[in-house]
């Protein structure tokens, strides 16, 4: 299950995960090859000074189609919701989704917007963000109990 560099067979439309820092990871579509080079589309902060996340968000973001490896070296495919999801059909649904989403400018938000979200929204129909829930489920107790001793 560990991260390592044995890549397994990808297939266009398979979610890839990158690992980021302790925290959060980066996610991704499978694309496909073009001129024998695999890409991914993913959802990136496009401008390199938009340093400041403002409150998790950033206005300027948008999916990009990159090679693979500018991605990430490192990545493991990660199709979670296969179970409970059918994953939708890559070239009638996934891939012109793709191509027209790329053309928009898109709000990238840690909360309700970020990479995992959107991979899981072409793949499945349905955003979902694992790593965002885990977050939460630790954050969001403590929140309340200030709240309610009147802290915050």
């Amino acid at each position: 299950m560990g991260l390592r560099n044995s890549h397994p067979k990808l297939y266009p439309g398979d979610i890839l995960e990158f690992p980021g820092n302790s925290y959060f990871s980066h996610f991704g579509v499978y694309y496909g090859e073009r001129d024998g080079v695999p890409y991914v589309a993913h959802l990136t902060i496009r401008d390199s000074d938009t340093k400041l996340l403002l409150f998790g968000r950033a206005i300027n973001a948008a999916v990009k189609l990159d090679p693979l490896d500018v991605v990430g070296k490192k990545y493991r495919v990660r199709n979670y919701l296969d179970d409970k999801h059918p994953p939708r059909d890559f070239y009638v649904l996934i891939k012109p989704e793709i191509d027209e989403i790329m053309t928009k400018p898109i709000t990238f938000d840690i909360l309700f917007n970020n990479s995992e979200h959107q991979a899981t929204m072409l793949r499945y129909g349905v955003k979902k963000s694992e790593q965002i829930e885990k977050v939460y489920s630790k954050i969001v107790p403590t929140w309340k109990d200030l709240f309610e001793k009147k802290k915050i």
